[in-house]
């Protein structure tokens, strides 16, 4: 604004030349005043405009500086739209152990969604086997359980092979229901930060809503915790 001022200034004097040579060829003349006046205002009126668009651009420019910040934080609430308890979660397809998964075409029947991080690591071994030790009572109350991960299908048969896992497995390298979910998280692996799939569970009703979901889990003894719920929804 300070230098806007300065610039206005100059304009202004450069202006008041005008003026003065305005009143000296108007001198003794009837209309002088009338013309005086007219020159004064056009100088002082060009001056200001000057001034305010030189503002107006100082202004876009702190404003422009803006706009990249405003940019990221839409773009990180648009990626923050995870479906919510009681919203009808959007259908989406993945390939699976067992052909292609539609998540529409299990309509009727809960649906158990469990994300975990990479196939064959610890934690998620004992999760998936302790799926896969009560998938009998998961199917006796209407409820399919599947296991996402961002691991290849060669992978994920391999994986359920050796641990003879009694579901099938999704594969999600696009990350297509990874991010649906907002499960893509920043970890922390050996002092690094990686992103990664955040260990969660979540549960489609018949109607294709959201009954129930689980976030930051612990692998070990999840899979009772989510038979409880899903024996609460069915009664």
């Amino acid at each position: 604004m300070a230098k806007a001022r300065k610039n206005s200034s100059v304009r202004l004097k450069t202006k008041s030349k005008t003026v003065l040579k305005a009143i000296t060829q108007v001198k003794g003349k009837p209309k002088a005043k009338a013309v005086i006046k007219s020159a004064a205002k056009a100088a002082v009126s060009s001056a200001a405009k000057a001034a305010v668009s030189s503002a107006a651009k100082a202004a876009v420019k702190t404003k422009a500086k803006k706009i990249p910040k405003v940019v990221s934080s839409m773009k990180e609430k648009l990626k923050n739209t995870a479906p919510i308890l009681g919203e009808t979660v959007p259908s989406f397809k993945l390939p699976s152990t067992a052909g292609d998964f539609d998540l529409s075409a299990l309509r009727g029947k809960k649906v158990i969604l469990y994300f975990y991080p990479k196939d064959s690591t610890p934690g998620c071994t004992i999760e998936g086997k302790e799926f896969s030790d009560h998938i009998s009572e998961f199917k006796s109350l209407g409820a399919e359980v599947f296991g996402i991960s961002r691991d290849s299908l060669k992978s994920h048969d391999n994986f359920k092979c050796k641990m003879n896992f009694h579901f099938e497995l999704l594969s999600d390298q696009s990350e297509t229901a990874c991010q649906l979910f907002d499960v893509i998280k920043e970890k922390n692996m050996y002092g690094r930060k990686v992103m990664g799939i955040e260990r969660s569970t979540f549960v489609v009703d018949e109607d294709g809503k959201l009954a129930a979901e689980w976030r930051q889990v612990k692998a070990e003894g999840h899979a009772k915790l989510v038979l409880e719920k899903i024996k609460s929804l069915s009664q």
